[in-house]
């Protein structure tokens, strides 16, 4: 079995504490208050990394703690990550206590790289369904939608009107790793996702409490994309000037609206179990 101690044998890792650059910049991500130019995440624990370790997550820096590092289970990933890690570095306890947010914790935290996914080489499958997330302002909602998005088989989310960074620990931590399995693309303005909507075949679906029926009843199958709006000012215009359809959710009680992530929940599944379980059955 492997230990942490053989695995700090094995490599060369770096003692550093608080004051030090990289431990600076990893409470900076953490905080979301310095800039964040290569799309750097915190990855902490043996279960997110042990997903970045399944889809090759790029691993800017490692970080252990010899003294949270109880199982053998947790040595073995450290020593696999430190293959790809292009930074090793140890702390403290008392260092990695003050960074993390566990009662206990794994002893196990990395700033990784998002992954990047290139628009040109998205091809969606003719029964595709799209999330597109148009100024959505709260970083678990989009982190609860791509766990969401992942759950239901969509093939992807597309960002308008970004509010948000991805690597936001919000948002992180909402997606519970789906951050790493979803294709996001961000898109620069909503003509430009219209547009490409257009040409690739989709029929675009805004969800509005005014759509003159409800999602259930709206059949799909062919290549869908579903746009939520923001939680205080909704779906922005622009997208009403385009070919479109509305649907809605019924509110049967004395709220007006749901939660973003619930409506989409609602609304993705639908059109997901429409258009891709009767190719299953």
């Amino acid at each position: 079995m492997e230990t942490i101690e053989q695995v700090l044998h094995s490599h060369h890792f770096l003692a550093i504490g608080e004051q030090n650059p990289k431990v600076k910049q990893l409470k900076g991500i953490l905080s979301n208050s310095k800039p964040n130019p290569h799309k750097l995440f915190v990855a902490e624990g043996i279960w997110i990394l042990k997903m970045c370790e399944q889809f090759k997550t790029p691993i800017d820096s490692l970080f252990l703690c010899p003294e949270h590092i109880r199982t053998s289970e947790a040595a073995a990933l450290a020593d696999k990550l430190t293959a790809r890690a292009e930074n090793l570095y140890t702390v403290s306890a008392k260092t990695y206590e003050k960074l993390s947010e566990r009662d206990r914790p794994d002893g196990l935290m990395a700033l990784a790289a998002l992954p990047s996914f290139d628009i040109a080489a998205f091809h969606p499958p003719e029964n595709a369904v799209i999330l597109i997330l148009d100024g959505i302002e709260i970083p678990g909602n989009v982190g609860t939608m791509l766990r969401m998005a992942d759950g239901a088989g969509l093939d992807g989310v597309f960002l308008c009107n970004r509010k948000v960074r991805l690597t936001h620990p919000k948002l992180i931590k909402g997606s519970q790793g789906a951050i790493l399995s979803v294709p996001v693309f961000e898109f620069e303005s909503v003509a430009a996702c219209r547009d490409w909507l257009q040409s690739h075949g989709f029929t675009v679906y805004l969800a509005d409490t005014r759509a003159p029926r409800y999602y259930f009843d709206e059949p799909y199958g062919s290549k869908t994309a579903l746009v939520m709006g923001s939680e205080r000012y909704g779906i922005t215009r622009e997208w009403y000037g385009g070919d479109h359809k509305m649907v809605a959710i019924p509110m049967l009680g004395k709220c007006d609206s749901l939660n973003v992530g619930v409506a989409a929940t609602v609304l993705c599944y639908d059109a997901s179990m429409k258009n891709k379980m009767k190719q299953r059955n």
